[in-house]
């Protein structure tokens, strides 16, 4: 690699000959440590809540973390088209490093609050930065190719985060799960400074802070509402009506001006393309029928099949192979083909299949079929999700690839935001709706006070072991009622899943049927960063 290279200046921030395999190896590592960090934080919270004494605030831990690494994506990608990726890129790791060093020694939770909203400004760029970059170094038919890669990058992580969390945590501390990200930053540093371009154009640009300002304040409420919607309070409070109608009316002032602002954060022109807003919904509608299918399985396997599962990564294995071989064989074809309709609409079929596959667990439902269940349907998202961020950035200019891709990424995050407390919700009222059905009459008394209990709580070790020690009290006959109550808790919590199971299929239907609206605008070569802007047509 010619080293001095990385400091002349480019008109573009394209990236070509051997530099672009240093920039991919780059951007893998960013991939790899910056999604290892959800899964290794989530799994030491507990000992963190033990630690620093600040349940009340937990949510906030994560909250900070989105509503910044959110607000900054599209800034970001907007500004990295005209300045280049590299400074942003290098803000975004310097920014994650800093955030994630102040996090290790934090004393306090409201500490670990701010510092974490610290790190979610450099995720931003972390999250923005590298699939840009990508579009950087491949055309969009030479990417396909390299879809399974990536890929199995972020599958990796999945897997194997919950575990070295698991691990850093018993046996060094919670702190070093924020310490552990430093050396990644370091070379992540390293490749960015001698890999990517240092780019400067005749472009102007001016960052919409005011629309930035409007965005954050509106979706500050709303982000804590859809937190503690169902947990804290109510959906139906005034707190929690209050918060997401007066949230909606700041982000309908936020359209108004982005409508007329002369450089809009978020671009209305790009809704005008039908790929770009067909692939937005197919986005929405895959992350719930992945959601609704699959974020509540692990409690599932371990609370009705009864596999010993140390944490949720093993459990999610199957589903990222299926995750892994879906996206390469789909990438493959694309790459051979130029197109991805047909590839569209076979992979929302799989999703169906997937998702109806799993609707017919139950109680005695084993291992081995849940497995098969989740590559199906592994093997349907793997396949679809990266061919949709492919489609959306073939149908642009390359020279606003980066606000694309960005505009794009953080309008498809939202639906995780709104997904995951709204089955939350849908699976703790099923439960406890349930077991308080269930529930003997000798065990009436406890009705009120199980059904005030979401699963997740029932089934840790500690949970069980204190209501054992309760039943322990009662003698011989205490031990019988307690299996009574576990046996209820199971078969609440099958039909808790089995609900949010059939949401998913709602949602997976909708997705293949979504599928059919997407037009295909054939796949670019070379081509594609010479500057051609050729017309959306529809395949």
């Amino acid at each position: 690699m010619n080293l001095s290279a990385s400091y002349e200046v480019q008109r573009t921030n394209q990236i070509t000959g051997s530099r672009k395999w240093w920039a991919f190896a780059t951007v893998l590592v960013t991939m790899f440590f910056s999604s290892l960090d959800q899964t290794v934080v989530s799994t030491a919270m507990p000992t963190v809540i033990s630690d620093l004494h600040g349940l009340n605030l937990y949510t906030w831990v994560f909250t900070a973390y989105m509503i910044t690494s959110s607000i900054t994506v599209p800034i970001y990608g907007k500004l990295s088209d005209v300045f280049g990726r590299k400074p942003f890129y290098l803000f975004g790791l310097v920014m994650f490093g800093i955030g994630s060093a102040i996090s290790g020694q934090a004393h306090s939770m409201l500490e670990l609050v701010w510092a974490r909203a610290v790190q979610g400004v450099g995720a931003g760029a972390m999250m923005s930065m590298p699939r840009a970059t990508i579009g950087d170094i491949f055309s969009p038919k030479e990417r396909a190719r390299w879809m399974g890669v990536m890929m199995a990058v972020f599958g990796l992580s999945s897997i194997v985060g919950p575990a070295i969390g698991g691990f850093i945590t018993d046996d060094w501390s919670w702190r070093w799960v924020f310490y552990v990200n430093l050396p990644f930053v370091v070379v992540a540093i390293v490749g960015v400074v001698f890999a990517l371009p240092t780019v400067r154009t005749k472009d102007q640009v001016k960052v919409d802070w005011q629309g930035a300002a409007l965005l954050t304040v509106g979706l500050v409420p709303i982000l804590l509402a859809l937190t503690w919607a169902g947990s804290k309070y109510a959906w139906g409070s005034f707190e929690i009506v209050g918060m997401l109608a007066g949230g909606a009316l700041v982000l309908v002032a936020f359209v108004v001006w982005e409508m007329r602002a002369p450089d809009p954060l978020v671009a209305p022109w790009l809704f005008r393309n039908r790929v770009f807003t067909t692939s937005l919904v197919l986005q929405l509608l895959v992350g719930m029928a992945m959601f609704g299918s699959l974020m509540y399985l692990p409690i599932f396997v371990q609370g009705v099949i009864g596999l010993n599962a140390q944490n949720s990564g093993w459990v999610m294995t199957p589903m990222m192979g299926g995750f892994m071989v879906g996206s390469m064989v789909s990438g493959q074809v694309m790459s051979k083909t130029g197109r991805y309709r047909h590839v569209a609409w076979i992979s929302g079929a799989v999703i169906v299949v997937g998702s109806v596959l799993l609707n017919r667990v139950d109680v005695h439902t084993s291992w081995p079929t849940i497995m098969v269940d989740m590559v199906v349907l592994g093997l349907g998202i793997g396949a679809l999700m990266p061919l949709m961020n492919m489609a959306v950035q073939n149908a642009f200019p390359y020279r606003v690839m980066g606000t694309v891709n960005a505009s794009q990424q953080f309008v498809s995050s939202l639906g995780g935001v709104i997904a995951s407390p709204v089955f939350g919700t849908v699976l703790n009222h099923a439960f406890s709706r349930k077991l308080g059905e269930l529930l003997p009459p000798s065990l009436s008394a406890m009705k009120s006070k199980m059904g005030s209990l979401n699963p997740q709580a029932l089934l840790t070790s500690q949970a069980q072991k204190a209501i054992a020690a309760e039943f322990d009290r009662l003698g011989p006959a205490g031990q019988a009622l307690y299996h009574q109550l576990m046996q209820a808790v199971k078969l609440s919590l099958t039909y808790g899943i089995q609900q949010l199971f059939l949401v998913g299929l709602v949602f997976s239907a909708l997705t293949f049927i979504g599928t059919f609206f997407l037009p295909e605008v054939k796949l670019k070569g070379d081509e594609y960063f010479r500057g051609e802007e050729t017309e959306e047509h529809a395949g």
